[in-house]
């Protein structure tokens, strides 16, 4: 390898290499090499002053010596929040990229509740004509949970539909997008409130089963469960005792603990509950090079990162 060298790691050949053809090398000496198994990686990680992953094996961290940069692929970061990564080492994440996508997929699965698309598409499998009426997405209220960008667009998608949203943060700061914003000590206040509750916040210790038993409690039952966040956000047994004593409406999970979601997996018998397997913000190479080019440049040139992760909040 050269004097300097970025590592673009990505678990599919194909798609890593996708990535590293964008990636723009302002300095001939600065050579891209591409791995998709942590074997190579092994052979590669020594010698890397940047790593450019969506995920990494974090025993190979250790052996990262001249390492300076990571920028993630994805906007949660809690796979590189690991005592494998030296101090030192930057760490940037994607931001701006994933809210347009989630905001479509959440408010999608919300449109699917109520214009009762399910039942409308299985009375066409029966060839039977049953008018029922679809309800209203349009006056009724979201609850985001996490207002970064990733929630703040799902927010305005659902102001532009006629929702009333409201949000919590840890903070409990306004934003523009939200009619109120609660604290996360009140967020059972807010939950009580929701007709759909979207889940947007970072995985970190102080989100980690956020949504537990008391929290589901105090939602409706009629409300609906959005999480696009990470499935630890949620403590999964007390939604699967939620859901199968239909304490709630449902839920749409696109995040789990395990992933793949095992075939033998509870969830997947619930008729309340819509599994979907890691679509709702797809990392794409087209829109996520943009942001590490960027990033290359400020890098090389000495000036401050964007999108820098503070690593005792954990975003």
């Amino acid at each position: 390898m050269n004097a300097r060298a970025i590592l673009v790691y990505y678990p599919d050949e194909a798609e890593a290499r996708a990535y590293a053809k964008l990636v723009e090398v302002p300095r001939p000496s600065l050579a891209v090499h591409v791995a998709s198994v942590p074997d190579d990686a092994a052979a590669l990680i020594g010698e890397a002053d940047i790593l450019y992953a969506w995920q990494f094996p974090a025993e190979l961290l250790a052996r990262a010596t001249r390492l300076g940069w990571v920028q993630s692929m994805g906007a949660g970061v809690e796979r590189f929040l690991v005592p494998e990564l030296p101090r030192r080492v930057l760490l940037t994440r994607a931001a701006g990229v994933f809210g347009p996508w989630m905001a479509e997929y959440a408010l999608g699965w919300c449109l699917w509740v109520t214009q009762r698309i399910e039942l409308f598409r299985e009375q066409q499998q029966e060839r039977r004509w049953v008018e029922i009426n679809p309800v209203r997405l349009a006056r009724s209220t979201l609850c985001v949970v996490g207002l970064g960008d990733i929630g703040r667009a799902v927010a305005r998608l659902a102001r532009a539909i006629g929702m009333r949203v409201i949000g919590v943060t840890r903070s409990g700061r306004p934003v523009r997008e939200a009619e109120r914003v609660y604290r996360t000590s009140a967020i059972r206040q807010a939950l009580a409130q929701a007709d759909f509750v979207v889940l947007a916040v970072p995985l970190t210790p102080v989100t980690h089963d956020l949504i537990g038993a008391r929290e589901l409690a105090a939602m409706k039952r009629s409300a609906w469960l959005v999480n696009i966040a990470r499935g630890a956000v949620v403590d999964e047994d007390a939604l699967i005792a939620a859901l199968a004593e239909k304490r709630i409406g449902g839920a749409v999970l696109d995040v789990f603990n395990r992933e793949p979601l095992p075939p033998d997996h509870p969830l997947w018998g619930l008729e309340n509950v819509a599994i979907t397997p890691l679509i709702s913000g797809p990392s794409t190479p087209a829109e996520i090079a943009p942001l590490f080019n960027d990033n290359l440049r400020r890098y090389l040139s000495g000036r401050p990162l964007r999108h820098l992760v503070d690593r005792t909040r954990g975003y």
